[in-house]
């Protein structure tokens, strides 16, 4: 969820709790100033009446409400308990709604002539529960309309406000550490902006620094180690040439040259792991999966014929895919190569393309393979003389191109390379 629809939500609910305390509140609130508003016009209206019958007398017989607001009885004086004015909410039968009907009647004592009357005058008011239902309506079409600004301020305002933030993170979403770029801030009056920008470029600046300090010690290292173990290994086969040996001395000197050609190979795909983890190989293209897999087929098979093995291909559907196509290269390669050298003798070794994935299978003398440690580095299948490194750079390649890399059993050994839809 983007930061401008996080805090809209959030404005949202807190405006709907707002807004209904204030609902609340204001209905009562309302509800006092009408009975107020009314009493008063009630109380005016009595006066009025009275005022009207200390004039003319036969205002005191309307007994009845049937032609006007207010009616008035005669009392004994030992039936008045309450000479105080009496304010209540009551129904009365409304003719023109032909239905009960609230009204706010008065109840009031008065004397004249030496006689008690009872006074009661009516007035109609607002119904609680249309009261309610307008007020509900005007809640909603409230909110509604605070929504509908905040989200019109969101996008028009705050997004202008906030457009350095997003610039700076499309910025770091296509920065690369390895191309040696920077990244371009966008001049903002904003101090908290100025500050991420500024801390962002530092953090960015020491990561390159790092990371070109990393790169010139691999390399150089790798380079470093490589020499003196090209020249031992040259000295020994120029000694083993040039001086006649007896097999004694020669089973000695083996052992030495292949450990040394064995070092060399480890430093080798060290290095290449480096180059990989570090993002090193930077050109890409559209390459055929398919046409990959049949070269190295091609490459392999006098390998595979020396253990009497033999490719099968099921090649249902072309797969093309974009990444650098060295590192394919090598991903199949580990692949491969694993299935000839732990392959068993006299079997076949099955690739399957289609559906998106690449399915290499082998028969072997090894059992299932524990897949927690499987592409992990420096972890070898019993009685291999592998340096552990294969899997781990395959592994690196398809994390680096989000290709799904597995391992099942069934029967055979399986290795299954899955490409994203892109």
């Amino acid at each position: 969820m983007k930061l401008l629809n996080y805090t809209t939500r959030y404005f949202a609910i807190i405006l709907f709790v707002l807004l209904s305390i204030w609902a609340v509140i204001f209905y009562f609130e309302m509800l006092d100033e009408i009975y107020d508003s009314m009493d008063d016009g009630l109380e005016n209206q009595k006066i009025l009446v009275i005022r009207r019958a200390r004039e003319d007398a036969s205002v005191l017989e309307k007994k009845e409400f049937g032609e006007g607001y207010y009616t008035i009885r005669k009392v004994e004086p030992e039936n008045i308990h309450n000479i105080t004015d009496n304010y209540r909410d009551t129904l009365m039968y409304m003719h023109n709604e032909e239905d009960y009907e609230p009204v706010r009647l008065l109840e009031s004592v008065f004397q004249q002539n030496g006689e008690y009357y009872k006074l009661k005058v009516i007035t109609s008011m607002v119904e609680e529960d249309d009261l309610i239902e307008d007020l509900l309506y005007s809640l909603i079409w409230l909110y509604l309309g605070l929504v509908f600004s905040i989200i019109f301020l969101n996008n028009i305002v705050l997004k202008k406000i906030w457009n350095p933030f997003y610039k700076l993170i499309e910025e770091l979403k296509n920065f690369h550490i390895e191309k040696d770029e920077n990244i371009q801030v966008q001049d903002t009056p904003i101090e908290e902006f100025n500050l991420l920008n500024k801390q962002i470029q530092q953090l960015l600046q020491k990561s390159k620094d790092s990371y070109i300090g990393q790169k010139q010690f691999i390399e150089n290292a790798s380079h470093e180690l490589q020499t003196p173990l090209a020249i031992c290994i040259n000295k020994l086969e120029l000694y083993v040439e040039n001086n006649e040996l007896n097999e004694e001395e020669l089973k000695q000197i083996a052992p030495v040259l292949n450990n040394l050609e064995r070092l060399t190979r480890f430093n080798k795909s060290l290095l290449l792991l480096s180059k990989i983890e570090n993002q090193q190989f930077i050109s890409e293209e559209t390459i055929s999966v398919n046409i990959i897999i049949h070269q190295l087929i091609e490459d392999f098979s006098d390998f595979a014929k020396h253990k009497d093995m033999e490719f099968s291909i099921d090649s249902k559907d072309a797969i093309e895919f974009k990444m650098n196509r060295d590192l394919a290269i090598i991903l199949f390669t580990n692949l491969l190569k694993n299935a000839i050298i732990h392959g068993k003798a006299g079997s076949n070794i099955h690739i399957e393309l289609g559906a998106g994935e690449v399915k290499i299978s082998n028969f072997s003398e090894n059992e299932r393979l524990k897949k927690k440690n499987l592409f992990s580095r420096l972890y070898k299948i019993s009685n291999s003389n592998s340096n552990g490194l294969g899997l781990a750079i395959t592994k690196a390649i398809a994390d680096e191109y989000d290709l799904d890399l597995k391992y099942s059993f069934e029967q055979r050994h399986i290795f299954i390379v899955g490409f994203p839809n892109k």
